[in-house]
């Protein structure tokens, strides 16, 4: 990614290397403010990114105020910030970098960071459009973008509950006792970061790393050691700790940031069908899914074939994010021409097109089966959740309501 500026360094004292670096790596222009300058800076020339290349501010007061100035920012801003060894750093939205990292790895973390401020201006842009020429409101989510994410951890060691008990308290969490499950578990979630804890190997964990950064699915991802330092220059987002609590402290805010990616990227996919798409989901939106439904029914009746739909539901409450997950992990596994849509009930409902009953039920089982073991209810329970799966098929006649209607749940009547 450009490292086109400007780009504000903030510092009390002269931080020659930094600028060096960021130069050398093409950046222009490198601008040095001390804290009491910084504002000023950022409000004068507007800066694609700023670096804290102390991990104090020498006032807390300052600090605050000038992290509410890069909030209220129209566009995305990076800041990626030197670390104290007890993970904090002078801001506590900037990206972590250790006290003693080398220049070089400032410039890979801010690069890699750039990428999301690119993203975030197509989306601004694009919602624009889409404003202008259809009077379509594309937003993101309200909300802090950690509550929509997954952390794999990978252990088995004394240290392995405590970390995930860290990190379930502030995301979901998937475990994986073995480098083999944890594979599996990258190719079958959409997760925001990886937590390795002890109990592996060394060569384990290097062979783990090693595979992170040779696949670009995963090169960006968020990832967290516990113990001595392993570098990996392919890995811009990897950090390091030896307490499990400092560990995630420091991982937070790079998991927040992929988070964002996710919800910039589904969006973009929202706009760019005209609003048709959830941009909680990315499956579609009930007025779509009732449009599309209707057109299905229509061709299925002229061409002679075969129509199947299902409703996945849950039988105890799950929390939103067990929700959103769940319509999110079918939406991965779908056919390519199948639809669905999460209802405002929290179920989903899938189009099966051209499958008969028999066909249609074996796909909905592996589907259940894969939220069964995939997806577990809020820290309370920790069970599975379970999804109750009604299907039908199409019949002469039929119509969105009367199909819908066979699959809808059971109505209670009033006492």
């Amino acid at each position: 990614m450009s490292l086109q500026g400007p780009i504000v360094i903030v510092a009390e004292k002269p931080a020659a290397g930094l600028v060096e670096a960021f130069t050398a790596a093409g950046a222009f222009p490198v601008v040095e403010a001390r804290w009491s300058e910084a504002p000023g800076a950022v409000a004068s020339i507007n800066p694609s990114a700023i670096v804290l290349a102390e991990p104090d501010a020498p006032d807390q007061a300052l600090a605050d105020a000038f992290e509410r100035q890069i909030a209220a920012s129209d566009s995305y801003v990076p800041v990626v910030g030197r670390t104290r060894e007890d993970g904090t750093a002078a801001l506590a939205s900037a990206l972590p970098v250790a006290e003693c990292a080398q220049p070089k790895h400032i410039v890979a973390r801010l690069r890699s960071a750039l990428r999301l401020r690119a993203l975030h201006g197509t989306v601004l842009g694009r919602a624009r459009t889409l404003r202008a020429e259809r009077d379509i409101i594309a937003e993101l989510p309200a909300g802090d973008p950690i509550e929509d994410a997954t952390v794999l951890v990978v252990g088995r060691g004394r240290q392995h509950p405590t970390l995930s008990v860290a990190v379930g308290e502030r995301m979901g969490v998937v475990g994986a006792m073995s480098v083999d499950l944890a594979a599996r578990c990258l190719n079958v979630r959409d997760l925001d970061g990886v937590v390795i804890g002890d109990g592996l190997s060394p060569k384990l964990v290097v062979a783990l790393l090693v595979v992170l950064g040779e696949d670009a699915r995963f090169r960006e991802l968020p990832v967290a050691i516990l113990g001595p330092e392993e570098r990996i220059d392919e890995l811009p987002n990897l950090v390091h700790a030896r307490d499990p609590h400092v560990l995630i402290e420091r991982l937070v805010p790079l998991v927040r940031q992929r988070a964002l990616e996710t919800r910039l990227k589904r969006l973009l996919k929202s706009i760019d069908s005209k609003g048709m798409l959830d941009p909680r989901t990315g499956l579609l939106s009930p007025d779509a899914f009732g449009r599309d439904l209707a057109r299905a029914i229509d061709d299925a009746n002229q061409r002679g074939v075969a129509f199947s739909i299902a409703r996945f539901s849950f039988d105890e409450v799950v929390d939103l994010r067990t929700s959103m997950d769940a319509a999110r992990l079918v939406g991965r596994l779908m056919r390519t021409a199948d639809f669905a849509c999460r209802q405002d009930d929290g179920s989903i409902v899938t189009v099966f097109a051209g499958t008969d009953l028999r066909a249609a039920h074996v796909v909905a089982r592996r589907l259940a089966s894969v939220i069964k073991h995939t997806l577990i209810q809020p820290e309370r329970s920790r069970e599975p959740a379970r999804a109750d799966v009604t299907l039908a098929t199409l019949k002469p006649g039929d119509t969105p309501i009367t199909l819908m209607a066979r699959v809808a749940p059971p109505t209670v009547a009033a006492e």
